[in-house]
């Protein structure tokens, strides 16, 4: 993959579980190609970013928070991210930082800090022809019932404890 990628804006969809593997993964689009780009993630990960989706504060800082407080306090907030190659089937990112610096980053913990900062997440276009498969139409009020169903099932210690929603405990973790 070049060294200067062209990056194209992202939305974080959101993290689900692949039934069939018992994977998670954090699925990012590209509305302008219709791709959508599965990365797989941790439970943790999963977590720290379902969390975030979900505007969740926990009462003490865990390490993506601690992280935004941090450079904050250090006057170098993160103003955008940066997925910028994938190698050997793993995502390569970066925070990029208010004066410019770069920060070498785990893919899904950049995702993770982009969401605590409200910040653009931007994936090489390459990445996104690679990696992406194709958006699959559905009527809308096919995907509303789905995500309701979702939402009414899930919350976030699904994500720690790898179990699915509603499902019996004692089944294998993540």
């Amino acid at each position: 993959m070049s060294e200067d990628p062209e990056l194209v804006p992202v939305e974080v969809v959101g993290v689900r579980t692949h039934l069939a593997d018992d994977e998670i993964v954090v699925l990012l689009l590209d509305p302008d190609s219709a791709l959508l780009v599965p990365i797989l993630i941790g439970p943790t990960e999963a977590s720290a970013i379902a969390s975030a989706q979900a505007g969740v504060v926990p009462p003490r800082p865990m390490t993506h928070d601690l992280l935004r407080d941090a450079l904050v306090a250090a006057g170098a907030p993160v103003v955008h991210v940066e997925i910028t190659r994938l190698e050997d089937g793993v995502f390569h990112a970066a925070l990029v930082l208010r004066g410019g610096q770069r920060v070498d980053s785990r893919a899904s913990d950049a995702i993770a800090v982009a969401l605590r900062f409200d910040c653009p997440v931007l994936c090489s276009a390459e990445v996104v022809a690679v990696a992406g498969v194709e958006v699959r139409p559905a009527t809308r009020e096919e995907d509303l019932a789905q995500f309701r169903e979702f939402l009414d099932q899930v919350s976030a210690e699904d994500f720690e404890t790898g179990q699915e929603p509603g499902a019996e405990p004692g089944g294998l973790d993540v």
